[in-house]
């Protein structure tokens, strides 16, 4: 009798396994699609984005797109890139609340700003 009990239990247990592996999961229809990570772009002798609003603790990166070389220097110094050749990237997380007023050390007229909210 309990080996008849032992042979009837495993495939029940096997199915029931099975039946919960295979069961949908719920998927809330109105989450938010992740954010892409913002993009400033060097081009024209200009910053494409002059201004853009991230929340604290995003990274913003810029792409030199011009065939020049640019940099991307922060009025308060809070970040400074090297010289960016074409393709280059610079990035920089905002950890502060604030306001970052930046230009191209290069190119002074180059000028935008990062407001960070919290």
């Amino acid at each position: 009798m309990v080996r008849l009990f032992q042979f009837a239990l495993v495939p029940a247990l096997s199915l029931a396994a099975t039946a919960f592996l295979l069961s949908p999961i719920p998927v809330d229809a109105h989450a938010a699609p992740a954010a892409a990570a913002p993009i400033v772009r060097i081009e024209n002798f200009t910053f494409a984005q002059p201004v853009m609003t991230v929340k604290r603790g995003t990274t913003v990166t810029w792409v030199n797109g011009d065939d020049i070389p640019h940099t991307v220097t922060a009025k308060n110094l809070a970040f400074k890139s090297k010289v960016l050749d074409t393709g280059d990237r610079f990035s920089f997380t905002f950890a502060k609340a604030g306001q970052f007023d930046y230009f191209c050390s290069l190119h002074p007229h180059m000028a935008g700003k990062i407001v960070v909210k919290a």
